[in-house]
């Protein structure tokens, strides 16, 4: 069995859910076979959310970390490649923190790649009859800085684990009263399920085109 980590975080800038968090709910409700699955919420709170997700892989010792966030206006289920060393954000976080071009970790290279092999994640999603992409950025809000503090902890002091960052789309009831895109929390579930297996079992990623021109 595969111990594998999905971590989503709390509803942020004025939400009252936040699809992330409750589709690692409902993916590790029903984790696929061969893998045993662990969630934990992260607070949308930069600084905090790093803290938490240390713990939480102290506490489980997973194998593979698959972070999950909430990408409001994308269309599908998106793998990130890069995550870059930089806070700078548009809106508060939940505690009303707002840092501009701050360094995460000082010191530390500009960016790190994703540790999963994010085509071959993006390729099982589609085939379960989902909307995926490889996506070149993962923005520089706390979904980012999660996704840094995990790649850093990767690269510098827990090698044996493999780790990535996913985002996704706003659920439907989000966007009742906003032309914006959505999909179900369960369909979420089921990529997050796919990927999941997908890197338990995929070392060497494929190679396909996935780029964008802009």
């Amino acid at each position: 069995m595969t111990r594998v980590l999905l971590t989503g975080f709390e509803p942020f800038d004025g939400e009252s859910a936040n699809p992330s968090w409750q589709a690692v709910r409902a993916a590790a409700a029903e984790p696929p076979a061969g893998v045993e699955f662990f969630a934990a919420e992260l607070p949308c709170v930069y600084g905090a959310a790093r803290v938490a997700l240390r713990d939480a892989i102290e506490e489980v010792r997973p194998e593979i970390v698959v972070c999950v966030g909430q990408a409001g206006g994308r269309p599908d289920i998106t793998v990130e490649r890069l995550a870059v060393n930089v806070d700078d954000a548009r809106i508060p976080d939940v505690s009303g923190a707002q840092p501009v071009d701050e360094v995460i970790v000082p010191g530390g290279p500009a960016a790190y790649f994703s540790t999963l092999p994010i085509k071959a994640c993006v390729a099982a999603v589609r085939a379960a009859g989902l909307p995926a992409s490889v996506s070149n950025t993962a923005g520089t809000f706390v979904c980012n800085h999660v996704f840094y503090a995990l790649a850093h902890l990767i690269a510098t002091e827990l090698p044996g684990i493999r780790g990535g960052f996913v985002h996704v789309p706003y659920a439907p009831e989000q966007v009742l009263h906003r032309a914006q895109p959505s999909l179900p929390v369960a369909s979420v579930a089921q990529a997050l399920r796919e990927i999941a297996v997908t890197a338990a079992t995929v070392r060497t990623d494929i190679r396909v085109a996935e780029g964008a021109t802009h």
